[in-house]
């Protein structure tokens, strides 16, 4: 078991949309096909289509560009989450495990109007020094208008080499006239965690992405809070749009608060090597050789009072951790159903540069639990605010994706099929609003978490029932 994790990565990446994955960056080589078995006639079709539309297409299609597309075509037609990744998305999904990538350090949504909404500027970010503001809209880069384009394809325009540069078109709300800024591309080193003390006696600990510094940099954090108020009475750990990460790292948090050597996660599939367990010990979840970065942690954090917040944009990683702590009964999750991502993907190179995603395996919580299309579902349904759920209902989960894994557990949790009026207009509601500032004054979800850490009664969302703080007391 110890060799196997060694020579394996487990990680989740989750798109903005909030679509965690988990996926593992294996060392084994691949077995050879068995030719035996091969489907001869159908593999003599395929050279067929190819000599087809090598022959007949309307212009020349270039060799390597045909066969990229065939083999894409093949994997992804087997799940959401399988995918072929040509050398430019195998290079940016290793950036995006290490906290690390090449670009101008901006958070962004898409606007009302279709453009690019800067939420905020990373602190000594290019962006920033560039006199980039929250508020901001993007218009164009390089000329090129964004406007109804997917904020995926705009963050691609946006990244590029270190040291080149990007003119950015801005429309600012106080200014007459357009801005045009250039901005130059460095790396940027994302920092997942966050923590600070919201009330005397109560804090909070964000964590948006699980990856390769996590777990030092909440242990770091924790020590901290700690140092600040050693008679803490709660913690809420915020894991609400978190889509995932490495697995270490989901391992290593949920350790933090769970009693030494508990079971954290499991895993299982057809190849032998999809099918373990894994513990909170320190070989499953340190990356880097050194000390045991929970090891110095006060024993207070193995009791203290908890609270996890969840929403839809909780996938993957964090829905391990999630999981873990509520069938320990060790926090009580409150919030949105999340997002239902309960798969392992293989990362498997081939080439060179290129790889291949494949759906190995599904995980389970300690208690046996299938989160795969499912979720976790909250011990507390709050929604996203005082008069609603906002964007947060409206959010596809792994069960509204087609062709999705199933829950080979349970039922799954039926697509929501809602009247689309009522649609538009939480739409038309939650578009009016600021974004969410999380850890501010007026984060409703972090109020009634604390709510509830002091005993009091949680403002459940209507959409739950009659459901009581008694009915969930832990």
């Amino acid at each position: 078991m110890g060799s196997t994790f060694k020579n394996s990565c487990l990680v989740g990446l989750g798109a903005i949309a909030g679509i965690g994955l988990t996926m593992q960056f294996s060392a084994l080589a691949l077995k050879p096909p068995v030719e035996a078995s091969m489907p001869i006639a159908e593999l003599r079709q395929l050279a067929d289509a190819y000599g087809v539309i090598k022959s007949d297409y309307v212009e020349p299609v270039q060799d390597g560009q045909l066969l990229s597309q065939a083999i894409a075509g093949m994997v992804e037609s087997l799940d959401p989450h399988s995918a072929y990744l040509d050398p430019r998305a195998y290079r940016e999904l290793r950036e995006g495990t290490e906290g690390r990538f090449v670009g101008l350090g901006i958070e962004i949504v898409e606007s009302e109007e279709g453009f690019i909404e800067i939420v905020t500027p990373m602190e000594d970010s290019p962006a920033a020094q560039a006199g980039i503001r929250e508020g901001d809209l993007i218009t164009h880069i390089d000329g090129f208008a964004v406007q109804g384009v997917p904020l995926d394809d705009a963050i691609k325009r946006m990244r590029g080499e270190p040291g080149t540069r990007v003119t950015l078109t801005i429309a600012r709300k106080d200014l007459p006239a357009p801005l045009r800024l250039t901005v130059e591309r460095r790396e940027i080193v994302q920092k997942s965690v966050k923590a600070k003390m919201v009330e005397p006696g109560y804090a909070w600990l964000r964590i948006s992405q699980f990856q390769e510094p996590t777990v030092d940099d909440m242990a770091a954090k924790l020590q901290a809070l700690y140092r600040e108020d050693p008679d803490m009475k709660g913690l809420v750990l915020d894991l609400r749009n978190d889509p995932g990460g490495l697995l270490q790292g989901a391992i290593g948090v949920a350790a933090a608060f769970l009693p030494k050597n508990a079971e954290i996660v499991s895993t299982n599939g057809q190849l032998e090597d999809s099918r373990q367990r894994f513990y909170g010990r320190p070989e499953f979840y340190m990356l880097r050789s050194g000390a045991d970065p929970l090891a110095a942690l006060p024993a207070a954090f193995k009791s203290l009072p908890m609270v996890v917040l969840v929403n839809t944009g909780s996938a993957s990683a964090s829905e391990i951790v999630a999981g873990a702590l509520q069938d320990y009964k060790r926090a009580a999750i409150l919030g949105s159903q999340t997002f239902g991502k309960g798969s392992v993907q293989t990362i498997r190179p081939i080439g060179r540069e290129a790889a291949v995603k494949l759906t190995t395996a599904r995980y389970y919580t300690p208690a046996g639990r299938s989160i795969q299309a499912r979720g976790i579902v909250p011990d507390f349904a709050v929604d996203e605010t005082a008069d609603g759920d906002g964007l947060n209902a409206l959010r596809m989960r792994e069960a509204d994706l087609q062709h999705h894994l199933s829950n080979d557990k349970a039922q799954e949790i039926a697509t929501r099929e809602d009247d689309i009026e009522e649609q538009m207009r939480l739409l038309g509601e939650a578009r009016l609003r600021k974004p969410l500032d999380y850890g501010s004054g007026d984060d409703f979800q972090l109020a009634q978490a604390l709510r509830h850490l002091k005993g009091q009664q949680v403002a459940l969302s209507p959409r739950a029932g009659a459901t009581t703080l008694a009915k969930h007391a832990r």
